[in-house]
């Protein structure tokens, strides 16, 4: 038999197809022994996956978790993980195959003996380039082929987890080429023919959504739309990873988290970037969650200068919602009544209570209001039919012929 007919005539496992949960709570348990809180949806869905033998798209944020199910699932099935990173511009071949043509030259140096033997009573150079071509299945065989993640995910004799994340962040070309492989779980090659799994790779595909995946593709999968937990579980997930915070300043820590995701940012705080905050508090050895400490440590959660600026500017009121926002966030313009001073300074006015002999406000603003409050005499009365007649003149001027 040829290596392209072993190839077409490889068939799937029995063993492989095993259930790897039991139920859904098994799947719920095991997650959470791997440190990974599932919900009732999650749960199911990966139940789903390992009983129906289909891929899951997972769709959402950036930073809510989506590529830590494909590693806790390889952890928990005992599965070894293979990844495939989509980018913008990636071509099919750093995805699927290619072909060692470094190998190729070295062995077609070596052997150039053996092929000057094969062509040396060739009569004519047609003949020769046929008798050459009759050996392509020598040069294009397995033994050349350099597998890529997902070849390797098909060919691998063990069972695999083949994560193929951020795939919306591919070419719609490569959307195309993952079809074959989420419907029939085989990869076809010109050069060989169709290659089928051996055993069934599990197929965990995420999206943070910066394009529409095509209908096709979301047709072959499992979809799930992952969102920020609710603050119970996010809370939990905090006390899960040991951040060495306390409850009630963890507690205080996801209000604050969630009102930042509020904010119109560009990049909200990510589950395991409040993880990380959590635990830089922790370090710090921060007894309250004060506005100075929040704002002195605010770049763990926020990326960008722009929500850097914006952060800043709402964390006082989250931590106080009575609280005056600072000089130093309102651009310097000085609205209350400590005009610029530091807290020790000493003050001849009492800021806390009005003051009698002060001149009223709508007498100061109505005063404003007054002609001539600049100096000078007063504007002259404009006659009512002013206007009038200089319509008028105007009207009688005669227009260029």
């Amino acid at each position: 038999m040829t290596e392209p007919e072993a190839a077409a005539e490889t068939t799937v496992d029995p063993a492989a197809t095993r259930h790897e949960f039991e139920d859904i709570d098994d799947a719920r348990s095991r997650f959470r022994d791997a440190g990974y809180l599932t919900d009732d949806r999650l749960a199911t869905t990966v139940f789903l996956l390992s009983r129906l033998d289909k891929p899951v798209l997972l769709e959402g944020p950036a930073g809510v978790g989506k590529t830590q199910l494909a590693t806790s699932l390889a952890a928990v099935t005992g599965r070894r993980l293979i990844r495939l990173q989509c980018y913008e511009g990636q071509d099919e071949t750093k995805a699927l195959y290619e072909w060692d043509y470094g190998k190729q030259m070295l062995y077609t140096q070596i052997l150039r003996e053996k092929i000057g033997q094969v062509i040396e009573d060739a009569a004519t150079l047609t003949e020769a380039v046929d008798r050459i071509s009759q050996q392509d299945s020598v040069f294009f065989s397995e033994r050349f082929l350099a597998a890529r993640p997902l070849l390797e995910a098909i060919t691998s004799p063990e069972p695999v987890v083949l994560l193929i994340d951020e795939v919306d962040r591919a070419d719609e070309a490569l959307e195309a080429v993952l079809l074959e492989l989420l419907s029939e779980f085989q990869i076809s090659i010109p050069e060989i023919g169709t290659v089928k799994a051996t055993t069934l790779p599990y197929v965990v595909l995420t999206s943070n959504n910066t394009r529409d995946l095509s209908a096709a593709l979301k047709r072959r999968c499992l979809h799930l739309f992952l969102d920020y937990p609710e603050a119970e579980r996010e809370l939990e997930i905090i006390r899960s990873k040991d951040t060495g915070l306390a409850e009630a300043l963890a507690v205080r820590l996801v209000e604050i988290v969630r009102g930042l995701r509020e904010l119109d940012l560009r990049k909200s705080p990510s589950i395991s970037e409040t993880i990380d905050w959590a635990r830089t508090l922790a370090v710090l050895g921060v007894k309250e969650l004060t506005a100075d400490v929040l704002s002195q440590t605010l770049n763990v959660v926020v990326k960008y200068e722009r929500d850097l600026d914006r952060a800043m500017k709402a964390i006082p009121s989250m931590v106080d919602p009575n609280a005056d926002v600072p000089d130093s966030l309102d651009h310097g313009h000085g609205h209350g009544h400590g005009h610029g001073h530091g807290p020790g300074s000493d003050h001849s006015h009492d800021s806390g209570s009005g003051h009698d002999d002060e001149p009223d406000g709508r007498a100061i603003r109505a005063a404003k209001d007054q002609p001539g409050r600049h100096g000078g005499p007063p504007p002259k009365p404009v006659p009512a039919g002013q206007g009038e007649r200089s319509f008028a003149s105007r009207s009688a001027r005669k227009r260029p012929v």
